[in-house]
């Protein structure tokens, strides 16, 4: 037999409000089973949790500001195991869109648009860095998210392997002042020396479109909304940063 019970009126509410969240949110089965308080008894738990929120607002900040700590450790955590899962496609990609030394002992991943303002500013220290340190290689991962133009550089880019001048042309794409699109496309890449009709065939393979959509798929899986994102060992670093900074990652991972 089911007998009526109340809250004790002296019970505080900062317990009730406790024993509300292990009932209503620990045990969600609990919850769902309208047996376990009577229709009195939820009505002033309601008003009791209520009360409790309205004489201590700051639990709503504090609340928060822990869910926001608990989503941004929940993307860390989803981030590192997919660095761990694509390790392989980061550090040694099949279409082997490297620039520095091929061989070197640090890896540095970029995620990048060639009409990306920020990606361009970083271009210079990028340089310096290759120039200065001759053990350093990195992996370029097209990922134009820009629009047609972004598109038809990235494809260009890629198609010049076919020439062996992938290099040569990443440089002068990234490098180029105003926006890229086919025509500006073209004239930089007769500027680096390439067959421009042989490349422009090479851009229509599926090929390209393959390593693109793969492009597009590491960036969600990894988190990466926009450009440059960078990785450099185990670190995930979204944005633009510093010669300082991004020397100061490279040390980290050759420790």
């Amino acid at each position: 037999m089911h007998s009526k019970t109340t809250f004790p009126k002296r019970q505080t509410a900062k317990v009730l409000l406790l024993c509300a969240a292990a009932t209503f949110l620990a045990a969600p089965s609990c919850a769902q089973d309208k047996s376990a308080f009577s229709g009195e008894q939820r009505e002033e738990l309601k008003g009791l949790v209520r009360e409790y929120i309205l004489e201590n607002p700051e639990i709503i900040s504090e609340a928060i500001v822990a869910l926001q700590a608990k989503d941004e450790q929940a993307r860390a955590n989803q981030q590192a195991q997919a660095l761990s899962t694509h390790k392989e496609a980061l550090f040694n990609p099949e279409e082997g869109t490297i620039i520095g030394n091929p061989k070197g002992d640090v890896t540095v991943v970029e995620f990048f648009d060639y009409n990306c303002g920020y990606c361009k500013s970083m271009a210079p220290a990028i340089t310096e860095i290759l120039d200065e340190d001759v053990n350093v290689r990195m992996v370029m991962k097209e990922f134009p998210i820009l629009g047609p133009g972004s598109l038809v550089a990235a494809r260009a880019a890629l198609a010049a392997r076919e020439q062996g001048k992938y290099p040569e042309l990443h440089m002068a794409l990234i490098n180029h002042k105003g926006a890229l699109n086919q025509e500006s496309v073209v004239s930089v890449a007769k500027s680096v020396g390439l067959d421009v009709g042989k490349l422009v065939e090479d851009m229509k393979k599926p090929e390209i479109n393959d390593i693109l959509s793969s492009n597009m798929a590491l960036a969600q899986d990894l988190g990466i909304e926009g450009t440059p994102a960078l990785i450099v060992g185990d670190t995930l670093v979204p944005g633009a940063i510093g010669k300082d900074r991004l020397l100061d990652l490279i040390a980290d991972a050759r420790k």
